[in-house]
């Protein structure tokens, strides 16, 4: 039986290249080999997450192929579309902007290498998938990070920036997101925090600026937040920064690029399987960037390799 494998594709990633990319490389390409496939194409707001949804619930008597062509968000809405993870073999061609989830791993950053690297694969990869859940027990996946206040704040804000889109077609991302950062850092205001690390005793924080939540060592556009993070450990790096002047969190941001952020005091690291967080005022909250809403109170689990992918 001939393998057949299903491209999903967000043709506005990174400002309309996604098609392009589509239409000049990946399709000649599979027509070129003579591979198997079917394409669908998202138009609106939750087509992604649909559209993997409907694949991956079809019966079959082995795991659907199903290849993500996009940013970190749109494999992050395909996540949302997947019942039982164990039903899909996952292969991501990255044509976003950002594109952290693929910093530490080894998926060729070239579209058309990625795309030969999946159709080549002899087997696929088990990863680790973590999954943010809300007080009201609410909860969304992520693949590569998650985080509660100003990084989850910068991504509401960079997320409906009119600057994204013109600095990305230039290749000045970055600029947008540390614009941004910038002046949330100046508008952030105090807020105190509990953390509870694997059902063990709370840990009290006078003063918080934001959790990240990390399966892979980057976010936010190459941000370095957790330098030791293995995506295959069943554990969450987090990086808790809290009490520090905005000053030395000014001194700090650059250093974050490089994973040397934790010589500065107030910055401070932990590993989890499970984390619980308590804040006195709701605060943003982000899931692979993809931000959604403010709470106070979060559960955060990391699902030891539950997702076979192509890499």
């Amino acid at each position: 039986m001939k393998k057949t494998y299903h491209f999903i594709l967000n043709p506005v990633s990174r400002s309309g290249r996604g098609q392009k990319l589509w239409d000049t490389v990946i399709e000649p390409y599979l027509q070129a080999v003579q591979v198997s496939y079917e394409a669908h194409f998202s138009r609106e707001a939750g087509d992604i997450t649909r559209l993997t949804g409907e694949i991956a619930s079809a019966h079959s008597p082995e795991p659907h192929r199903i290849v993500i062509l996009g940013g970190d968000g749109t494999i992050d809405e395909a996540l949302q579309g997947i019942d039982d993870l164990s039903q899909v073999a996952l292969g991501y061609i990255p044509i976003g902007s950002g594109n952290d989830f693929t910093r530490d791993m080894p998926i060729p950053r070239d579209p058309l290498k990625a795309l030969k690297q999946i159709l080549e694969a002899e087997k696929t990869t088990a990863v680790d998938i973590g999954t943010t859940t809300y007080g009201d027990g609410s909860s969304h996946r992520f693949i590569v990070s998650s985080g509660i206040g100003f990084d989850a704040a910068v991504c509401e804000e960079t997320n409906r920036s009119e600057m994204k889109g013109f600095l990305n077609r230039i290749g000045l991302g970055k600029l947008t997101y540390l614009g941004i950062a910038l002046k949330q850092l100046f508008a952030s205001k105090a807020v105190s925090c509990q953390i509870r690390i694997d059902d063990g005793e709370p840990i009290s924080i006078r003063k918080i600026l934001f959790i990240a939540f990390m399966n892979h060592m980057y976010e936010g556009g190459g941000f370095k937040f957790a330098p030791r993070a293995d995506y295959r450990d069943g554990l969450l790096d987090l990086c808790v920064v809290g009490d520090l002047s905005k000053a030395l969190i000014l001194m700090a941001l650059p250093t974050a690029f490089i994973g040397k952020h934790y010589m500065f005091r107030g910055i401070t690291a932990y590993r989890a399987q499970k984390v619980e967080i308590r804040t006195s005022a709701p605060l943003w909250v982000h899931t692979d960037g993809e931000v959604a809403r403010r709470s106070d109170r979060l559960t955060v689990t990391c699902q030891r390799q539950a997702l076979h992918m192509y890499i």
